[in-house]
């Protein structure tokens, strides 16, 4: 299985240091937000081009790395329609670039209306939420469909698609052949809920069967009665049964570790292979 980073945890910097670091860790690819990882990058619509997604490409090609996944991720219930139509023309010119970047997926999450913050409020989990999550990615599929452009949609606990059959509702509604999934079972993850924290991983893979793409890696302890992310194989997550899981039902998706630290990916990185290749 193919192993990739969020590069701008790395922090901000020009793609060929940022390629140098994730292969110097043993990476294969990489997700690329460019406005959060490379400098003088705005991501707004109208900056991006042919020739600079090829530039993009041939930064990271050179030292072997892949672009999993191109990350243009918006809120599409924010109280601002402007900066909600912003994002919705950015997400359209990466799906219309994403080939020359030679990346596989664009992907965002589905966004909550507590504007900026990204976390639980009660009009998430409303239909009219659903509608509107619904209508604007609709669109977007119906874009993507048009360029060659693959759509990857994540949920989330405090999100709009706050558990895995609302995600499952959602791509039903929507799909015409290019939107897929990105689990994080971090991500559906609350105080009230971690210790089943397989059960929902097992929904993910039954409920989005044949069209997860990826997943994202992360861990996780407990504080306080809240949930706070840590270095891949020093938390909660039992790690030998989710990657078994993943190398059984879902072989050619892509892992990325997303939010670690880059003084943790080395050990991490070691960890997570050495349980890929147990039993090989």
């Amino acid at each position: 299985m193919k192993i990739g980073v969020r590069v701008h945890d790395f922090g901000k910097s020009d793609a060929k240091t940022l390629a140098a670091k994730a292969k110097a860790i043993g990476f294969d690819g990489v997700q690329l937000v460019l406005n959060k990882a490379i400098v003088g990058e705005t991501g707004l619509p109208g900056t991006l081009s042919q020739e600079k997604a090829n530039n993009y490409k041939e930064a990271f090609a050179a030292e072997g790395l892949e672009i999993f996944m191109l990350g243009a991720y918006f809120n599409p219930v924010h109280s601002n329609k402007e900066l909600v139509h912003t994002n919705i023309e950015k997400f359209k010119e990466h799906l219309k670039y994403m080939q020359d970047f030679n990346g596989h997926f664009v992907g965002s999450e589905t966004g909550s209306y507590n504007d900026d913050k990204w976390t639980y409020n009660p009009l998430n989990r409303t239909e009219k939420a659903f509608k509107e999550v619904a209508r604007i990615f609709g669109d977007l599929a119906n874009y993507a469909k048009t360029v060659n452009g693959r759509i990857a949609l994540e949920g989330a606990f405090g999100h709009c698609m706050f558990e895995p059959k609302a995600l499952k509702r959602l791509v039903d509604t929507i799909d015409n052949g290019s939107v897929f999934y990105t689990v994080d079972i971090y991500n559906y993850l609350a105080y009230s809920n971690y210790q089943n924290y397989k059960e929902i991983f097992e929904d993910c893979l039954s409920l989005f069967k044949g069209k997860i793409v990826i997943f994202h890696l992360k861990d996780f302890v407990v504080e306080n009665e809240s949930l706070k992310q840590c270095a891949i194989g020093k938390g909660l997550i039992d790690y030998k049964y989710l990657l078994t899981r993943i190398k059984e039902t879902n072989p050619n998706a892509y892992l990325i570790f997303e939010g670690s630290k880059p003084e943790d990916m080395q050990e991490s990185f070691n960890f997570v292979k050495n349980i890929l290749q147990e039993g090989e």
